[in-house]
Order: structure tokens, then sequence, then C-alpha cells
């Protein structure tokens, strides 16, 4: 059975992991065990944060609402109750925009949201 070379395959695999170390800082970017380590590292941080990341935003939109609600006397749960019962379908994301770049558009929804708890 013939010999078989390696170094293309390993070559290959090394330049792959410094490649992506690149920018890191000393020895991380340039020494490929210790490379290897941190970009893997890296690698579940980001899979880890994709998922967070929506859990973030999703309260940061929340907050959002949350202030804008209470300058027109309702609270968050309030005023998604009231949406709700008024089967506005507006998710929190398109909410959140316009409670902070349309206030009168906001002020508007509030008042359906109001109309339907009273």
């Amino acid at each position: 059975m013939p010999r078989v070379n390696k170094s293309v395959k390993t070559r290959r695999r090394r330049k792959r992991i410094l490649e992506a170390a690149k920018g890191y800082r000393g020895s991380r970017g340039r020494l490929y065990r210790i490379a290897a380590d941190t970009v893997d590292r890296a690698r579940k941080f980001s899979y880890r944060d994709r998922r967070t990341k929506k859990r973030t935003f999703r309260s940061l939109w929340i907050t959002r609402i949350n202030a804008a609600a209470r300058s027109h006397n309702l609270t968050y749960s309030q005023l998604i109750s009231g949406l709700n019962k008024a089967r506005v379908a507006i998710d929190r994301k398109m909410l959140a925009e316009m409670a902070y770049s349309d206030p009168s558009g906001f002020a508007k929804i509030a008042e359906i949201a109001k109309g339907q708890l009273a």
C-alpha cells in the first residue's frame, strides 16, 4: 500500500484556523495550538449568543413599550391586553419602533388599547 502524505490536509486545516484567528492578540493569532483553542471558544460563544441576542432584544423592546405606555397612563400588560382584545396584530418590535420614532402613532394605538379596557 502506498504511503500517504498528510501535509496538504494539515496545512489546509491549520491555515483555516489561523485565518479565523486573524486579529487576535499575540500568540492567539499566530500559534496554531493556542489559536485553535481560542477559535473554538469564540465559536461556542457566537453559537450561544445568536440565541441570547433574541432574548436581549425582546427585553429591550418590552422596556421601551412599557416606558411609552406609562406616558399614556397604561402599563405594558394593560397595553398588550387591550391590543389583543382589539385584535390588533402588531409585534413588539414594531411597537417599540413606533414608541421610539413615531410617538403620535403610538398614542393612537394606546387609545385603541384603552378603549378595549374600559
